[in-house]
């Protein structure tokens, strides 16, 4: 198996509850040892104390967020505020520890593909050179369209390896405003790949029951295929 990134169009649109509805679901019906989890980077409040909460995970609790900053701005700005440096090589040595120890990592990013890690490299160029594959996260919003292809189109020039599309309800929506946001035959046809399931807005995001129920609903043999 592979790894598997979760990566969004941009910040706030469902990466979180991706995740943790795929962790769940993986635990409850696979092995709960042979899954590890990262958060890439985190700046402010949040992932990190999340996982905690909801999961019990075989690893090191430090590995779930290797590097963190308080303030909640974009990760170089974060360093520069905080007289720190991004160390890349603290991340890098945290995924491959985890990699070589469990047989599925999921890693979590932040923000979208374009999202800056350091002042010279985003999220899709760690990505690329950590050859991992992904799925992209798009929330159910007017202007998601545009956002979808600018990420795709990014994904391709890195040679991002994405294995499709999850579309992402962050609050309550009708059907045509589903179909008229995120009408998933144009999105098809102007990406070139497949959307793997729809999340509906989640009142309660923590509850582990629903989570598993939703992320039973996507193409699970295609996310967690090779």
């Amino acid at each position: 198996m592979q790894n598997l990134l979760i990566v969004g169009t941009d910040t706030d649109v469902g990466k979180t509850v991706v995740t943790t509805a795929l962790v769940a679901y993986w635990h409850a019906y696979r092995s709960p040892d042979a899954l590890a989890l990262m958060k890439l980077l985190q700046t402010g409040e949040g992932d990190g104390e999340l996982y905690r909460e909801l999961f019990e995970f075989p690893q090191p609790p430090e590995t779930l967020v290797p590097v963190k900053f308080n303030t909640p701005v974009a990760p170089p700005v974060a360093a520069e505020r905080e007289g720190m440096a991004i160390d890349l090589g603290k991340i890098w040595q945290t995924y491959q520890t985890l990699q070589q120890t469990y047989p599925f990592v999921f890693v979590e990013a932040l923000g979208g593909l374009g999202s800056p890690v350091t002042h010279e490299l985003t999220v899709a160029d760690i990505a690329a050179q950590w050859c991992l594959n992904a799925v992209l996260v798009v929330p159910v919003k007017l202007g998601a369209i545009a956002q979808t292809v600018a990420n795709v189109a990014l994904s391709r020039q890195v040679k991002l390896n994405l294995k499709g599309i999850i579309l992402n309800c962050c609050q309550p929506v009708t059907e045509e405003q589903l179909k008229d946001w995120t009408p998933v035959d144009l999105i098809q046809s102007l990406t070139h790949l497949p959307i793997l399931g729809t999340i509906p807005y989640l009142a309660n995001p923590k509850e582990k029951s629903k989570l598993v129920q939703i992320a039973s609903n996507l193409d699970l043999e295609r996310i967690f295929a090779v």
